[in-house]
């Protein structure tokens, strides 16, 4: 049988040998055997035989096993700081020798703060030093779909052979895999294949592993194997140099003040960043004016925000115990009774969303609780906060008074 390559040749031999000879028998009514050959290896059919051409649904899709080419997406145009600064050691890592230091890789944080970019850059990195390797870079929800598309249609060993034959499997947002019951079983098997052969996994999310609704626990264990690494908003210096790099690569001299202003406006991500620069660019065009300070708060309005300081455990706690009417002494002890247990997984739900400590230190605050208390907390909260309109306002204006607390 006529195999298209080398590596569908070799997946056949491997996996698809006793499946072709048996149906050959069954075809033939006679002991057969069954080899396959690519195109420099073939050999004329015997007298009374059939040459087979093996077709595959090997060939990339658009946006799937081609790397999205984007020059910006590079490790030498991304900015680093405390806030991403391990994400990135880790993406290094990874590109200097996939499938060996850190698999899978799992990298979260909240939209705009370069996931996609740090995703691609290691994805280009491999592509430029192993040519030959196989990189399969997409979405979860175009996996999701490849998938559905798979059981309409009946070819599932296609989609198989797609995913399971990759040397580096990049998916970002993997959290739209939760609820994806069928999806999820087949993406378990999908990685147990990769991971078993040494291959590459890198996965982004806006949230942990632990902290993903409706995956299976399997999966989230399987996340958690290699390196979870966390992605911050960025601190304000990072900001001044993201404005300059991303200044640069539009080739706009931006004023050390205009850069400072908006460094110091925007405070959310880099997206919003970029959109600033953007939008000051396009006045300074527009109205042929100099891009000056003056422009610049014309574009993006008033002052530029101050932020003091960063939100504090004891924010929080100053706030929720007196609201709350308890004592710090009584969140850090080992009551469980209602009127305890209750306030002290707001202060656990607010820690974790307003502060950059990690599960283990904000559990370690509350009398040295582990990781998955402060995530039953966290989920505790988030459900209920879904559920009662009344206390969700009540978090708002919790949340509203600490950063009040937070600016005095």
């Amino acid at each position: 049988i006529k195999a298209p390559g080398k590596r569908e040749q070799e997946y056949c031999r491997k996996h698809a040998t006793r499946l072709f000879t048996e149906a050959a028998q069954t075809a033939t009514g006679r002991l057969v055997g069954v080899c396959f050959l690519t195109d420099a290896e073939s050999l004329p059919a015997p007298a009374g035989g059939v040459e087979v051409a093996l077709e595959t649904d090997s060939a990339p899709r658009e946006g799937e096993t081609a790397v999205p080419i984007n020059e910006e997406y590079t490790f030498e145009s991304f900015v680093t700081g405390p806030c991403n600064r391990l994400a990135h050691a880790a993406c290094v890592a990874v590109s200097e020798s996939p499938g060996k230091t850190y698999n899978p890789l799992f990298i979260h944080g909240s939209v705009g703060l370069g996931k996609t970019h740090l995703l691609m850059a290691t994805s280009q990195k491999i592509t430029s030093d192993r040519q030959d390797a196989a990189i399969c870079y997409l979405s979860c929800e175009t996996f999701v779909n490849h998938f559905i598309e798979a059981v309409e249609q009946g070819r599932l060993q296609d989609f198989r052979y797609r995913y399971r034959h990759a040397d580096v499997l990049v998916i970002d947002d993997i959290q739209f895999l939760s609820d994806h019951e069928q999806t999820q079983e087949e993406f378990f098997h999908t990685f147990n294949t990769l991971y078993q052969a040494q291959k590459q996994i890198i996965l982004s999310s806006d949230r942990s592993p632990g902290e993903i609704k409706g995956l299976e626990e399997r999966l989230v264990s399987r996340f958690n194997w290699g390196l979870v690494a966390r992605i911050d908003r960025p601190s304000y210096e990072t900001r001044v140099a993201i404005v300059r790099r991303k200044a640069r690569l539009r080739n706009l001299e931006l004023p050390e003040d205009v850069v400072c202003f908006i460094a110091g406006k925007i405070d959310s991500n880099t997206r919003e960043l970029e959109g600033a620069i953007a939008k000051v660019a396009m006045l300074a065009q527009v109205t042929e004016r100099e891009l000056n300070l003056p422009l610049a708060e014309e574009a993006l309005g008033g002052e530029p925000t101050v932020k003091n300081r960063e939100i504090t455990i004891e924010d929080i706690l100053d706030v929720v115990t007196s609201r709350f009417n308890v004592r710090l002494a009584d969140l850090q002890s080992k009551k469980r009774s209602r009127s305890i247990a209750f306030p002290r997984q707001i202060c656990m739900y607010l820690a974790r969303n307003l502060t950059r400590h990690s599960l283990e230190e904000i559990g370690g605050y509350f009398g040295g609780r582990d990781h998955t208390t402060v995530l039953h907390a966290n989920r505790t909260i988030e459900e209920m906060g879904g559920k009662d309109k009344q206390f969700s306002a009540q978090l708002e204006l919790l949340t509203q008074e600490i950063r009040s607390h937070n600016g005095k």
